[in-house]
């Protein structure tokens, strides 16, 4: 099961919002709310008859972008096993039996010419039909296996085996056809170990079913829990299905289900954990998330999503220190992932390590100095270290880079206030209201810089809307608005 980035219902780890900026007061007053500028606004593979069923993969994840953290996953059946059919009624052939014998050797190359002598002599003959079958899809021949288990299935309809494995291979191959044969074989008796058998087809004809007909999918992973009631594997599936359908209390029971099903170092525990996971990410139950994480850390320690997924977690719940140890555990596992090192920068600023976060926004620039949305995140961690002009010129770069990147314009604006660019900030402001509504604090910023530029009569109508839409919000900036108003306007 794999790690989603995040469910969009968690609290993203976005740059100006909620940091600790470590800075003197009137600058820090003012940039815990200037960076509101820029953020305001089934498949299954053919298998034998015998062989296990799937295993599932879930996705969904804090830090956000679901990530993100969207979930859904695809099921695939083992093949390893060929139990084998009988043609009770058919005379004996030594070439079917000497091709048994390749089969169980996997020797298909050589079971093939045999098989083909079989059914071109004896067209009616449905146990080499299905051998055949077998054999071509052995030697990845997927459409000549379709062909060999529909010729199988047409001389002898009621074989719980054919019936399947044709089923799985025209799912394989994504026809829709795959579900008559499927629901075929799961009224079928199979030729031995029948429940197994059974569940195993109920469980392929869910997978089949999940995107056409959902309620009928869950329905049948139900049908293959009873028939295999010690397997996390249907338990899994039902509660990927009840996740995407955001129907979460059944999800989280068929998950914990699954789980005391499961080994503790099996896949399907971890699928489960995961699951769990994202249920409570998405609740936005982060000690619930955080425990479950731990669990799936414990049992894989090389697991880069699960420790990455535990890191956006702790940075979630304001545990940075241990988040950090998390992000740089899974940036390890998985280097190729910059996606990690972003979260793990993001962390840095909260904790006040601007400078580390500034290295790791300039490393990850290098492979990609086209990305507008690192030039922005470099020119935070700048602000924060209060490199105002290294910081305007990122911010510029990243609104060259997209001439619609609203938040990047709110974000310069600021910037070139410090810089005592007053000209370029309302040019900026001024841009940024072509993609994004104004909100307070950009009156407020385009006030003050037609105030140092003593267009007093733009200032004061600036202030004026700054006042009337910051209900209180912004005591400090409110007090100075109110008291240039005294300085600026005229006495009447």
């Amino acid at each position: 099961m794999a790690m989603a980035r995040v469910p969009e219902t968690a609290p993203k780890l976005t740059m100006g919002l909620g940091r600790r900026i470590a800075t003197d007061a009137a600058t820090a007053a003012l940039l815990a709310v200037v960076f509101a500028c820029g953020t305001a606004g089934a498949q299954a593979a053919n298998a034998s008859p015998s062989s296990a069923s799937s295993s599932s993969s879930t996705q969904n994840q804090p830090a956000t972008d679901q990530t993100q953290p969207q979930t859904g996953g695809s099921s695939s059946t083992k093949s390893h096993d060929k139990t084998r059919v009988v043609d009770e009624d058919a005379r004996p052939r030594p070439e079917l039996n000497k091709a048994e014998d390749f089969i169980q050797k996997q020797n298909y190359a050589a079971a093939e010419p045999l098989l083909k002598q079989v059914v071109e002599s004896e067209p009616s003959n449905y146990e080499a039909w299905f051998d055949l079958g077998f054999v071509e899809n052995g030697l990845g021949k997927v459409e000549d296996s379709i062909a060999a288990y529909r010729k199988s299935v047409a001389a002898k309809p009621d074989v719980f085996e054919t019936n399947l494995n044709l089923g799985l291979q025209l799912a394989k191959t994504g026809q829709p056809e795959a579900e008559q044969f499927l629901r075929t074989a799961t009224q079928l008796k199979p030729t031995s170990h029948a429940a197994e058998g059974k569940a195993r087809a109920w469980l392929s004809l869910g997978h089949v079913l999940e995107k056409s007909k959902p309620e009928e999918a869950i329905a049948a992973y139900h049908q293959a829990g009873t028939l295999q009631p010690k397997d996390p594997e249907p338990h899994l599936a039902a509660g990927r299905m009840f996740e995407e359908r955001q129907k979460f209390s059944e999800a989280e029971d068929e998950y914990k289900q699954a789980l005391a099903l499961a080994a503790s170092t099996d896949a399907s525990a971890a699928d489960a954990l995961t699951g769990l996971a994202n249920i409570s990410m998405r609740g936005r139950h982060f000690p619930d998330a955080e425990a479950y994480l731990r669990q799936l850390v414990a049992t894989r320690p090389n697991d880069a999503p699960a420790h990455i997924q535990l890191g956006r977690v702790l940075a979630a719940e304001n545990k940075n220190d241990a988040a950090v140890l998390e992000l740089q555990t899974g940036a390890k596992l998985a280097p190729a992932d910059p996606s990690v090192q972003r979260d793990l920068a993001e962390v840095y600023d909260t904790l006040g390590k601007n400078d580390l976060a500034e290295a790791v926004y300039r490393e990850l620039l290098a492979g990609s100095p086209n990305d507008a949305g690192l030039h922005r995140d470099l020119g935070h961690s700048l602000v924060l270290e209060r490199k105002f002009p290294e910081a305007q010129k990122e911010f510029l770069t990243a609104v060259k880079l997209k001439p619609d990147f609203g938040e990047a314009y709110g974000d310069l604006a600021f910037a070139a206030g410090e810089n005592k660019n007053y000209a370029l900030a309302i040019k900026a402001l001024d841009t940024r209201a072509k993609f994004l509504p104004e909100i307070p604090i950009t009156y407020f910023l385009r006030a003050s810089a037609y105030d140092h530029l003593k267009d007093f009569k733009q200032a004061a109508l600036n202030y004026h809307l700054f006042l009337n839409t910051a209900s209180g919000k912004y005591p400090d900036q409110e007090w100075q608005a109110k008291h240039r108003l005294v300085a600026i306007e005229p006495r009447k």
